[in-house]
Formats: C-alpha cells, sequence, structure tokens
C-alpha cells in the first residue's frame, strides 16, 4: 500500500507540474503586455490634440462674437491663460519625453557590458541556450519536487521529479525531450511543484538561468534578453560572469531516467 501511494502521489506531482506549465504556455501566447510609453505618448496626443481644439474654439468665438455685447474683459483673460497653460504643458511633455529618451539610451550603453553574462532572474520562461537550462529553488532534504517543460505550443516536453536537498538546489536540462530527441534552442515554459504528506500539491518558487545575449529597452523599464527569453531588468536578481558562477558539490537524487540533473547546497 505504500508503495501505490507513493506512485500515486508522484503521478499527482507530475500532473500538477504538467498543468502548471501549460498554463504558462497559454498565458504567454494570449498576453500582451500594457505599454507605459505608448499610454505616455497617447496622452501627450490628446494634450495636444486639445490644445489645438481650444485654439479653433477661442478664434472662432472671436470672430462670432456679438459686437454689440462682446466677451468680458474677465472672461477672455481667463480663457488665454487657460490656452497658454495647456501650450506650456505640451511643452513640458514634449521636453520630459526628450529627457527620458536620453537617460534610456545612456542606461542601453552601459548596460551593454552585461552583454555574456549570466543572470539570474523570476520568470516562467525556461531560456535553453547552446542546449542546456537550468533553473534554482530552495528545498527542505528528501522533498519531492516536479519539473515539467512545455514548449510554446503548450506540450509537455520534459518532465522530471528529483528529491531535493536542504538549501538552494539547482536543476539542469540538457535540451533533450522525454523521448531523447534534442531540441532546438529557445523560449519553453517551466513549473516546479512539491507535494506534501497529504497529497496536496504546491508550487515551489524558482528562478531561472541564463546567458545574457541583449539589453534592449522596454515599453517602462530595460529589458534583459537571455536567447529568446525577454525578462524585465527589475525581474533580475543577480547577473554574475561564467567565470564567478560555480556549482554546488552535493548531489540529489532523481526519480525519473533522463539527462537532467539537481544539485543541492
Amino acid at each position: 500500500m505504500a508503495t501505490t501511494s507513493a506512485i500515486s502521489n508522484e503521478t499527482k506531482l507530475i500532473l500538477a507540474a504538467q498543468d502548471s506549465a501549460q498554463a504558462a504556455a497559454r498565458s504567454s501566447t494570449s498576453s500582451t503586455s500594457s505599454s507605459s510609453a505608448s499610454t505616455a505618448n497617447s496622452a501627450l496626443s490628446s494634450l495636444a490634440k486639445n490644445y489645438t481644439t481650444f485654439l479653433t474654439l477661442l478664434t472662432t468665438q472671436l470672430q462670432h462674437q456679438d459686437p454689440s455685447s462682446p466677451m468680458s474683459t474677465d472672461s477672455f483673460t481667463t480663457q488665454l491663460a487657460q490656452f497658454t497653460g495647456v501650450e506650456q504643458q505640451v511643452e513640458t511633455n514634449e521636453k520630459l519625453s526628450s529627457l527620458i529618451s536620453l537617460n534610456e539610451s545612456s542606461q542601453l550603453n552601459t548596460a551593454s557590458d552585461l552583454v555574456g553574462q549570466t543572470a539570474t532572474a523570476t520568470t516562467t520562461s525556461l531560456p535553453l541556450q547552446n542546449g542546456s537550462a537550468s533553473l534554482s529553488f530552495t528545498g527542505t532534504s528528501g522533498e519531492s519536487v516536479a519539473i515539467a517543460v512545455a514548449n510554446a505550443a503548450g506540450t509537455i516536453v520534459k518532465n522530471d521529479v528529483v528529491t531535493a536537498s536542504s538549501g538552494t538546489n539547482t536543476w539542469t536540462w540538457d535540451g533533450k525531450d522525454n523521448s531523447g530527441n534534442t531540441l532546438a534552442n529557445g523560449a519553453y515554459n517551466v513549473a516546479v511543484k512539491t507535494i506534501d504528506s497529504a497529497g496536496t500539491t504546491s508550487d515551489v518558487t524558482f528562478t531561472v538561468n541564463g546567458t545574457i545575449t541583449a539589453v534592449t529597452k522596454g515599453d517602462s523599464d530595460m529589458n534583459v534578453e537571455m536567447g529568446s527569453v525577454t525578462v524585465p531588468m527589475t525581474n533580475v536578481s543577480n547577473i554574475s560572469s561564467k567565470s564567478s558562477s560555480s556549482s554546488s558539490s552535493s548531489t540529489a537524487s532523481s526519480s525519473t531516467s533522463g539527462s537532467s540533473s539537481t544539485t543541492g547546497s
């Protein structure tokens, strides 16, 4: 009975991880990132449009006002003040946009030094680069952890169940699917799950590792590209050169056969 229960829990754990990986794939495909930059440009355009409309209304009003009952001086002064205020706001926004653009260009020049270094980022997208990918998670000794990897179409290409070590664990994937076929480099969706003694599964917080191939300007932040995976700079928790990155020595056991491995420290 104990063996049957263990098998049942492992299957349940794998299925939970697969469901999460497929959900991440669907979310990645359907999501449309909101653009704060386009919102700002839209607001500026709207303000400029209002400025032009206000000017048109003002001149039309002056052309058609009754000479025998002209606009009062107070009203006319108020409208001119409003007109001037809108004009100044448009100019201020344009100058602010220019300053932001200059600042972002400066950041890009500085960030170019990051290319070739290893980044650790919080994302469900796993970058497969040069036939290798890895992620890290914190576990407890003897804890069962399932990792599931799905391609862009949501098809599960790799799953693994490992026994975690206490502390930080690193799972490495050699880019081969469950049948041993070598997959193309690119962005894959990944999920990590664990299960308790009662058979309840839960998410395991993890980070992915990858080599930075480019740094680009996003809508509201700088983006780091690791092959086909793009993540905001704010999601990057660590950047290190390849020479300074090290792997831990103790090895956790994997309960499924394959070419992936897990190390813990």
